[in-house]
């Protein structure tokens, strides 16, 4: 299931089911876990997130139909979609992936994850993302001959802060923004940031001014973001004109922009170089990049540095 916050429907019979249809479910027993699943939804009809679990059920069974009905009914009971029907829908070919992927659920994902993301990241997944883009930084800034320095850095996304504590070093001052509070507390407790914001990426580069950024980092966030359009228009505003983009994205051999099974977007590299040219960024560096490992093998990605044209 998708962000696990406010599961409960409030009422303790419908609870009770669904607790024995995740029973079932863990016992292999689909068939019985849709049937509870339908009860407690008898009880609580207006439960977004038991109408999202039904849905997950049906798609594991195959029923393709139901699973798209019962997704439906979530996105009706929460249209911020919070646990994030229209990206199984879109799964399921019933909507455009590029509009799947909502702020809300975003949001719930990471603030239900928070407690757990650095150790789920750095052993689970072996993530090395912010490694990954200072190498890349310092080979852009040797290359120009420009000192690895950087008076003011943006960390777009920044998480619980494992880029700001990779960037630190040569950073004079770093911000940060994040959709997620709770990650945010967590990135504040580092003392890294001398500012952190909670908001939407292109809000909140569209209210600074003009070349007020030297280094712009945005480590895995642009996989939540289908349409970089606007985020790399604002990027090329932003930056000053010595200044760096650099950021990472899964990447795919197909044509523009999928939705993968793990609800992240792939871009194709002629999408990247397009978005870059019309942000009017130029890449300095634009190279295959892993930054995980999901299932024990390397996630395909690109690594990108880019500076003003």
């Amino acid at each position: 299931m998708g962000p696990q916050a406010f599961r409960s429907s409030g009422d303790l019979l419908a609870d009770r089911r669904f607790d024995y249809a995740m029973a079932a479910k863990a016992d292999g027993d689909l068939t019985a876990a849709a049937d509870l699943l339908v009860q407690a939804l008898e009880i609580a009809p207006h439960w977004a997130a038991g109408w999202f679990t039904l849905g997950e059920v049906e798609m594991a069974r195959g029923d393709h139909g139901a699973a798209a009905t019962a997704f439906r009914q979530a996105l009706d009971r929460d249209p911020t979609d919070m646990f994030g029907a229209q990206l199984m829908l879109a799964r399921l070919g019933e909507v455009g992936a590029a509009e799947a992927m909502t702020p809300a659920y975003v949001t719930a994902l990471y603030e239900d994850y928070a407690p757990r993301f650095e150790q789920a990241l750095r052993e689970g997944l072996a993530y090395r993302g912010p490694e990954v883009l200072l190498d890349a930084v310092t080979r852009a800034r040797a290359a120009s001959g420009e000192p690895l320095r950087f008076d003011r850095v943006l960390d777009l996304g920044c998480g619980t802060g494992l880029a700001g504590e990779v960037f630190a070093p040569f950073a004079g001052t770093i911000d940060g923004v994040d959709l997620s509070g709770r990650m945010v507390e967590i990135a504040r407790r580092k003392g890294i940031y001398e500012r952190l914001a909670v908001s939407d990426l292109a809000a909140h580069l569209a209210a600074l001014p003009d070349a007020s950024a030297d280094l712009l980092v945005a480590a895995d966030v642009f996989i939540y973001c289908a349409d970089l359009g606007p985020i790399l228009a604002e990027a090329g505003r932003v930056l000053s004109k010595a200044g760096l983009c650099a950021f990472t994205v899964e990447s795919h051999d197909g044509d523009g922009v999928v939705l993968g099974a793990g609800l992240r977007y792939a871009h194709a590299e002629p999408v990247l170089q397009e978005a870059l040219a019309a942000g009017g960024l130029r890449p300095v560096v634009f190279e295959p990049a892993t930054t995980r490992r999901e299932a024990g093998q390397p996630v395909p990605g690109w690594l990108v540095v880019a500076c003003r044209a």
